[in-house]
């Protein structure tokens, strides 16, 4: 498996992968958000993929000098095998690399549990955030 940056060729395997794995409404909210972040900076668009198979993507955000996790999916029959945590040490990478202030979990109505559970399991909080915070901070980086 490799994580690499997101590429136009991967829009319509992106937004399959999405459809199928979150509910109607964030797909609708997901999608509109990774339009506007791969027409910012798609470098902060990256994809879990084995043998030419998208299986998993995050997309994150720098907004005013912090880094944000926006959303983390992976196709259902692939979970528990680390494309998670693999793609969410990437993108706190790009995020160092980019020397942002801090890097942040943005949470929000759609936050399923098993995604904040990949985030637990990188060690980035020790329980889940409570209901109504919007944010976590995870990092701060200077």
């Amino acid at each position: 498996m490799q994580i690499r940056t997101f590429r136009l060729s991967d829009y319509l395997n992106v937004n399959q992968l999405l459809a199928e794995v979150l509910t109607e409404t964030c797909y609708n909210e997901t999608n509109s958000a990774l339009a506007r972040q791969l027409s910012w900076d798609s470098e902060l668009v990256l994809v879990a993929e084995e043998e030419e198979s998208i299986l998993g993507v995050i997309i994150g955000t720098i907004d005013n000098n912090n880094g944000y996790y926006y959303r983390l999916a992976v196709d259902s029959q692939h979970r528990r095998k680390g494309i998670g945590k693999k793609l969410i040490q990437t993108m706190e990478k790009r995020f160092r690399q980019r020397d942002v202030n801090s890097i942040l979990i943005a949470v929000d109505e759609h936050g399923e549990p098993q995604e904040l559970s990949v985030f637990d399991a990188v060690g980035y909080f020790e329980r889940f955030l409570p209901i109504g915070r919007r944010v976590l901070s995870i990092a701060n980086v200077n």
